[in-house]
């Protein structure tokens, strides 16, 4: 019973170590810095949207899709069309290692969004941005953020 539930303990905590969490306008300060704030006509409330939706401002979520792909990073990214996972077949249009839209710079993870949006359906590739963001008042995302 005591080693079950030392166990479960182990678990938790190596699962809450592997989260790699950044401050709403922490990230708010990166994305303006890398150009963001009015990319293809998205405000920076738009993309602080994107990432609370997706990954709820976790750099190192990974999640498994029912089609065998992965959606990777603090925007999800998916695996099937935009990253090489070298695990399943990957179309790879932004050219990066899905491992990359992990890091904590997040200047892979920003090179490909900006690829996505620039295409065809802008953030309605995410159906997320779409369910919860898209066409409502954001302006609180920045809320005590100050970017200078």
């Amino acid at each position: 019973m005591m080693g079950t539930l030392l166990m479960s303990l182990v678990s938790c905590l190596i699962a809450i170590s592997q989260t790699s969490l950044i401050n709403r306008c922490d990230l708010a300060r990166v994305l303006y810095k890398e150009d963001l704030d009015g990319f293809e006509g998205y405000s920076l409330t738009d993309w602080l949207c994107l990432a609370f939706v997706e990954s709820k401002f976790n750099i190192s979520k990974v999640n498994e899709n029912a089609d065998g792909s992965f959606d990777y990073g603090i925007f999800q990214i998916n695996s099937h069309y935009w990253c090489n996972d070298y695990q399943s077949h990957s179309e790879d249009i932004c050219h990066e290692d899905c491992q990359d839209l992990l890091s904590p710079n997040l200047l892979s993870t920003i090179s490909c969004a900006k690829k996505i949006v620039s295409g065809a359906g802008g953030m309605k590739n995410w159906v997320a941005w779409r369910l919860h963001c898209a066409g409502r008042p954001l302006s609180y995302w920045m809320t005590g953020c100050f970017l200078g």
